[in-house]
């Protein structure tokens, strides 16, 4: 019960990061303690929300996102509301992919 519940938490503060990233990204509302709010949903998402069997897609996903985000911001950033965006969902999956990589590093390193 305890793992469904989590999953659950897990899956509901990806979805709602997301949501409050894009809106608050284009409201122009990315600052202080709305950066901490989204780094914090980031690491629930890594902590319960991916499993074993999703790490490796989440992961190239992740790192994709980060990456493709980070240097697509001088490209699109341009337009300031895209750029914004791009700050906010990079508040989400930074700490996410993080946590799964170690998550991922000491199961490597377990077995």
């Amino acid at each position: 019960m305890a793992k469904k519940i989590g999953t659950k938490l897990g899956a509901w503060a990806f979805l709602i990061g997301v949501v409050l990233a894009v809106i608050l990204g284009a409201l122009g509302q990315v600052e202080g303690m709305v950066v901490t709010a989204l780094v914090i949903i980031g690491l629930i998402v890594g902590l319960l929300n991916v499993t074993g069997s999703e790490t490796t897609p989440f992961l190239m996903a992740g790192v994709s996102l980060v990456i493709v985000s980070a240097l697509g911001s001088d490209v699109l950033g341009t337009i300031a509301w895209i750029g914004r965006i791009l700050a906010a969902l990079n508040a989400i999956f930074v700490p996410a992919t993080i946590i799964v990589a170690l998550k991922t590093v000491f199961t490597i390193a377990r077995d």
